[in-house]
């Protein structure tokens, strides 16, 4: 992305968003207002013990999604019950920050939630107590960097919103301005 490239959420942050914010919880300070710092992709791909090649397909299908290349994960310790070794690739994230997060989050807003079979809003609830959201999906194809027709396996993935706000109101105010879905 070029250097002047400035998202279409970014803006309306900085333009509406600060002020409503503002307005609400009454900020002495336009720092002070909660802003997104983080958004992080997970992918577990437990079918990853038996097949190497399903993790690294994963990682191709969530560097699409993201626009930024997927690490694999391992396992730490060995568990006999799962048939898991150490160091074993188990799945794949992604971290987003700056100008790839808010083109992430708009994405994952107007094109990607919508798709979703039977989607009535997402949950209130899933906040953590301390400003963060997690959203999981039980299938990543509902992004349209994926080509279904072209992948083999289906899996879920998690989303975690990480904000600097300190409570789970804040959060929920900064999130509904972004237009997140909420079930009301």
């Amino acid at each position: 992305m070029p250097e002047a490239y400035i998202p279409r959420l970014k803006t309306e942050y900085e333009k509406n968003i600060v002020q409503a914010l503002t307005k609400q919880f009454g900020y002495s300070n336009r720092y002070a207002v909660p802003q997104l710092d983080k958004v992080v992709l997970n992918m577990g791909i437990g079918e990853g013990v038996s097949d190497q090649k399903k993790v690294t397909a994963a990682a191709r299908d969530l560097t699409l999604i993201a626009g930024q290349k997927a690490v694999v994960t391992k396992s730490r310790k060995a568990i006999s019950n799962f048939k898991l070794r150490e160091n074993l690739p188990i799945g794949t994230k992604v971290t987003l920050r700056s100008a790839r997060m808010f083109d992430f989050v708009d994405r994952l807003i107007n094109i990607a939630l919508p798709r979703v079979r039977d989607f009535r809003g997402l949950n209130p609830k899933s906040f953590d107590g301390n400003g963060n959201y997690t959203i999981g999906l039980k299938e990543h194809i509902i992004f349209p960097e994926i080509d279904f027709d072209k992948t083999e396996d289906v899996w879920g993935m998690d989303i975690v919103v990480c904000t600097t706000a300190r409570t789970d109101e804040e959060a929920r105010a900064l999130l509904s301005a972004f237009n997140f879905p909420f079930r009301q």
